[in-house]
């Protein structure tokens, strides 16, 4: 192992230990029913941040081509995932999403050194149409952790559990606000990914592309339904937790799913 390799190996195991202690923290302090200092959080994961962007660079720098392989992207929309939420948690009660977010940043960080990606070169074109994609994905993937923690609390507030930790989430009808700013988010950036990969893509519809087109058009009906029943219907609770996790399961199918069947069960790029 060269001495660059080496170097990338340890930044992201540094990266992985920052996010086991932050969220080691976070669990602590929800299961023993105390509130996060967030200031001791925030600082964990944005070191953890700097060692994943390093790891990210350092494993994308060690080849010829941009890697857009199955655990190479995993990983990096896990690092736009939790920059959003760090960011975001300066202003809004999103905090509490690394109670779920960090377990799931080590398996990804973990998986991009274990897993083999394939290289490929993109234009410039295209690469938009994937920093739209990827944007999409994280800012969904937030969302569905939102319905996550409103489902649990949901749950405890049905239980007559409201001494508990659910006492440390926000009130209901903020956690609700939250999700639906999330998904408005989302879904905008998801219409300007599909548009843009009618735009630069030849054929959306060809057939290495066809199950990441439906399933993609899929999710955003769901989602798009699901705004819709908000504002006409007033949906919320657990018929909007259901539909947010409908419209993110077909939208790992679309992404995910496509990669995981064409790059490790046929070996095609």
């Amino acid at each position: 192992m060269g001495q660059a390799n080496t170097m990338t190996l340890y930044v992201n195991l540094a990266a992985i230990f920052f996010y086991v202690v932050a969220g080691l923290y976070a669990i602590n302090c929800f299961a023993r029913q105390q509130p996060i200092h967030r200031t001791a959080l925030f600082a964990l994961i944005a070191t953890a941040l700097l060692f994943h962007g390093g790891g990210i660079y350092g494993l994308s720098a060690a080849h010829t081509g941009v890697q857009l392989g199955f655990f190479s992207v995993s990983s990096l929309i896990f690092w736009v995932v939790n920059l959003i939420v760090l960011v975001s948690s300066f202003k809004k009660a999103l905090h509490n999403l690394f109670i779920l977010l960090s377990p799931l940043s080590v398996l990804a960080v973990g998986a991009s050194l274990i897993g083999h990606d394939a290289d490929v070169q993109i234009s410039y074109q295209l690469a938009s149409h994937v920093v739209l994609s990827i944007l999409a994905y994280s800012l969904l993937t937030i969302a569905t952790l939102q319905a996550l923690l409103l489902a649990y609390q949901n749950h405890q507030l049905k239980s007559k559990h409201t001494i508990g930790n659910v006492r440390l989430l926000p009130p209901l009808q903020t956690m609700e606000s939250l999700l639906f700013e999330l998904l408005w988010a989302g879904e905008i950036l998801l219409t300007l990914s599909i548009l843009s990969g009618m735009w630069f893509l030849e054929d959306i519809f060809a057939q290495h592309l066809a199950h990441k087109t439906v399933f993609s058009i899929a999710a955003w009906v769901i989602y798009a339904l699901l705004l819709w029943g908000r504002h006409r219907l007033g949906w919320r609770g657990y018929t909007a937790i259901r539909w947010t996790l409908g419209g993110f399961a077909l939208l790992m199918l679309a992404y995910f799913g496509s990669k995981l069947v064409l790059e490790l069960i046929l070996q095609r790029g």
